[in-house]
């Protein structure tokens, strides 16, 4: 079983081997937002019946989802933001699948899936932000949601620019697979997510584990 996942991944051709990194990656990512969604989406139907209710991610004064939960940027769109997740997930998971199983998606579409996930990508960093700055709480299960997104979103971004769905000029479209070559997109991705850990520890310090 083994060495089936180790071949999986390690094929001895490139483009395959990458595009199987791609989509589980993308899988993994959207299969673990589609669950933060279900349970935010749980928790957001148990607020508005209870407003007092004790969420179990409720951790203390930092890590709180009912402080988040009750803040009014938690439903921007007049239903709770979470809903958003389980109607746009489950695209995401076919996509994985599909990919994973050799289908490849035709130019125009793969371009409005990747301006669909640069919007969910912009708005779970929006959220972010929100929860960060304004509402001075973090929601563990938005937080999952962040650091899933971001990682689909560099994961088809790569695919994307690797087989120029992006209707890109040549000379920018060529810049960007040689980034994607050298795996600077990799890097970017580390150093977006290290970054976020890093401000929640000086912000928040020993608030995180009181």
């Amino acid at each position: 079983m083994f060495n089936r996942v180790k071949e999986f991944f390690t094929h001895e051709e490139k483009t395959l081997r990458d595009n199987r990194w791609i989509f589980t990656s993308m899988l993994v990512g959207a299969l673990l937002s589609l669950l933060a969604a279900f349970v935010l989406s749980v928790e957001a139907v148990e607020l508005a019946k209870n407003p007092d209710a004790v969420l179990s991610c409720s951790v203390n004064v930092v890590l709180n989802c009912a402080t988040v939960g009750k803040h009014a940027t938690s439903a921007l769109f007049g239903f709770p933001n979470s809903f958003l997740g389980l109607m746009a997930e489950p695209i995401v998971i076919t996509v994985a699948i599909a990919g994973l199983a050799g289908i490849k998606f035709p130019r125009r579409f793969m371009v409005w899936a990747q301006v669909g996930y640069t919007l969910g990508f912009a708005f779970a960093w929006y959220l972010f932000y929100l929860s960060f700055v304004v509402i001075q709480a973090l929601c563990p299960w938005c937080l999952l949601v962040t650091l899933t997104t971001t990682f689909v979103f560099f994961a088809i971004t790569r695919y994307n620019i690797r087989e120029a769905n992006l209707y890109l000029p040549e000379h920018l479209s060529n810049r960007a697979k040689r980034w994607v070559e050298k795996d600077y997109d990799k890097l970017a991705l580390a150093t977006i997510v290290v970054l976020a850990m890093v401000a929640i520890v000086i912000k928040y310090g020993n608030g995180l584990f009181a």
